[in-house]
């Protein structure tokens, strides 16, 4: 991300940073010094107990509610927080939902708000983001958060894959279009992550036993927020198009992990 004046902080917009991932990211980027977008879709609180912990790092937050299944009216609200904060440096996607049902039994409606969430919705924030780039010029970061069922599938999940795979190859196409732009985009991939969204909000990661993870453990938010800020800031200039697995080495089990199953319950959501 090229450096702003003085008197013009970056500026990073968060989607969904009213918990996990999202709020550890915000917190993350306001302490590289950027002054933070923050949206919500449920947990108005949440979205505030956020913006509060980023003014005690001493920058800006604004909060604004987005519902990524109302397009492309919610997009709007991206540039909102743009008119409010003034510019954007910054996009990271990371609002999502998903579904445990499985693939015979789901109806086009969840599929769709699936989709809309997950992959429509990030596709018209970035484009909304990257057209407010290339017109201020210097550049800027977009980061998509995807999962690591962007790279392999998961039952129950159908819709989730097809939208986190989607987004990771939308990811690599908007690489490709926006450098020239001096924009570059990457996802990051999480595997098991200790939030709200996995049960697990407030949880020590290092008291719970994951035998399949290499690791064996869930990951904490704060350690996808480090490589979001990584991607997001100076020193990876040089990096555009690839995905970052945060997964403590799940996705290298493969046919480890198919070898050392001991039953059928994988077979149920």
């Amino acid at each position: 991300m090229p450096a702003p004046t003085s008197a013009t902080p970056g500026v990073a917009v968060i989607t969904g940073a009213d918990s996990g991932i999202g709020r550890a990211t915000a917190v993350r980027l306001a302490e590289a010094g950027l002054d933070i977008g923050i949206t919500w879709h449920s947990d108005e609180q949440g979205a505030e107990d956020t913006a509060r912990e980023v003014r005690a790092k001493g920058r800006r937050a604004q909060t604004a509610r987005m519902d990524l299944t109302r397009l492309p009216q919610a997009a709007d609200v991206l540039d909102e927080l743009c008119e409010r904060l003034g510019r954007i440096d910054v996009l990271v996607n990371n609002a999502g939902t998903g579904t445990a049902t499985p693939f015979l039994d789901l109806n086009l409606d969840d599929v769709r708000e699936v989709l809309d969430v997950d992959l429509v919705g990030p596709f018209l924030c970035g484009q909304r983001a990257a057209r407010r780039m290339t017109a201020q010029g210097g550049g800027g970061r977009i980061v998509n958060v995807t999962s690591v069922h962007e790279h392999q599938p998961r039952v129950g999940a159908a819709p989730y894959c097809a939208a986190k795979g989607g987004l990771g190859l939308l990811t690599q196409v908007m690489a490709l279009e926006l450098a020239e732009h001096g924009i570059t985009v990457n996802a990051v991939a999480p595997g098991e992550i200790a939030t709200p969204m996995t049960g697990q909000e407030d949880t020590d990661v290092h008291t719970v036993h994951r035998p399949g993870v290499p690791l064996g453990r869930p990951g904490d938010a704060r350690e996808v927020a480090a490589v979001i800020a990584f991607l997001a800031g100076p020193d990876a200039s040089y990096v555009t198009g690839a995905s970052w697995s945060v997964d403590g080495g799940m996705l290298r089990m493969g046919p480890m992990a198919g070898s050392h199953l001991t039953g059928d319950d994988w077979r149920r959501p």
